[in-house]
């Protein structure tokens, strides 16, 4: 039986491939008689799973030499915290609050840093990103936090504020973790980034940092040292016992995106032209369609997670019922705010987008 296509928004779709190498792999890994969860994270085994993953990361994300690489644990929200605890240094944080998530951090990161608010879409409903020009940055920010695509809004940074053109020389840290390994990334705007893996990478459990080498050693005393910036890199992400399985998850997903071709491009360059050709396919129908809107604007649409709702809302359980039965799984939209939402990460296939479209066309045509 082929499996439905799943468009959950995290945890996530894992590639069919990925997927069936660890199976296979379950119960000896590389003829070592091991399992990769029953390895210890010292010996030569897992340190090979994890330089392959290290490697093949800093190549599809193009990761200057500069950066470190950190496989850490505690997710998006934990990183809410340790980001101000290794960056704030006591001092001020500008946030640019444009949906749920950067809504957390910009409130996570008051309880160690003077928290201040540059910049919110809130009076849009969150369904813009306030012009770069109009920010309240202060000259005194530590860094300027922003999350690079909002999973529950649907809103997407298609590129990257130039800080230095507004005239702040604070870092930029950005929440990538709806949208890490789907698209280019400009590391010259960057400082440091972070983002959970289980939307575009592997499994709940481990988390991905990315920061620049002059910002380490800045974390306040009260820091955990196994949240320490410096303490992880100096110990090459093995000071306390990383999240293994998601590491080796992580690697076989970096070995199934490096295999990705689209034309002459490859790699996360291959994933960018499918994840806008799956998007512009779907915005088109929605745009187009008598019964489902999407109220994002068009400037900031993401690609990764798109929400909609049925201008009849009365037949909403109806629409995820007749999904299911189609094995078109987990399009409910967020609680928060209601409606449908399609998540179209890197592992979801045209073809997942087009069994959509299709339903939702039969599905309009039913309720006309």
């Amino acid at each position: 039986m082929s499996r439905p296509f799943n468009f959950s928004a995290g945890p996530a779709a894992i590639p069919e491939e990925v997927l069936q190498q660890a199976a296979a792999e379950m119960l000896n890994w590389g003829g070592s008689g091991m399992g990769v969860m029953e390895m210890s994270h010292r010996g030569k085994e897992f340190i090979s799973i994890y330089e392959a993953a290290e490697a093949d990361l800093r190549e599809l994300l193009a990761v200057p030499s500069n950066f470190h690489i950190l496989f850490m644990q505690g997710g998006g929200l934990a990183e809410n915290a340790i980001v101000p605890l290794n960056l704030s240094q006591g001092g001020a944080v500008d946030f640019v609050v444009t949906g749920s998530w950067s809504q957390k951090s910009y409130k996570e990161a008051a309880k160690y840093a003077s928290s201040r608010l540059a910049a919110s879409g809130e009076a849009s409903g969150f369904t813009s990103v306030p012009d770069a020009y109009s920010w309240q940055i202060g000259a005194d920010a530590q860094y300027v936090h922003l999350c690079s695509n909002e999973t529950i809004h649907g809103v997407e940074f298609q590129e990257l504020p130039d800080l230095k053109a507004l005239g702040c020389d604070a870092p930029l840290v950005i929440d990538f973790s709806s949208n890490v390994a789907s698209r280019a990334l400009d590391w010259s705007r960057v400082g440091l980034a972070f983002g959970g893996a289980q939307k575009n990478i592997g499994p709940a459990g481990l988390t991905i940092v990315i920061v620049r080498d002059d910002l380490l050693g800045r974390a306040l005393d009260i820091c955990p040292s196994a949240f320490n910036y410096k303490t992880v890199a100096d110990n090459q992400s093995m000071f306390n016992t990383p999240p293994t399985w998601g590491i080796y998850m992580a690697g076989l997903t970096f070995q199934w995106l490096k295999r990705q071709r689209e034309g002459d491009l490859t790699g996360v360059a291959a994933m960018e032209a499918r994840n806008q050709a799956k998007a512009e396919f779907f915005y088109s129908y929605l745009d187009n369609s008598q019964l489902y809107v999407n109220k994002v604007d068009t400037a900031y649409r993401s690609r990764m997670n798109i929400p909609f709702f049925l201008r009849e809302e009365s037949r909403n359980e109806a629409f995820l019922a007749g999904a299911k039965e189609r094995g078109l799984l987990q399009l409910k939209g967020h609680k928060s705010v209601g409606g449908m939402r399609a998540s179209l990460y890197n592992a979801m296939p045209m073809a997942g987008v087009q069994a959509l479209v299709a339903y939702m066309q039969d599905f309009e045509r039913t309720s006309a």
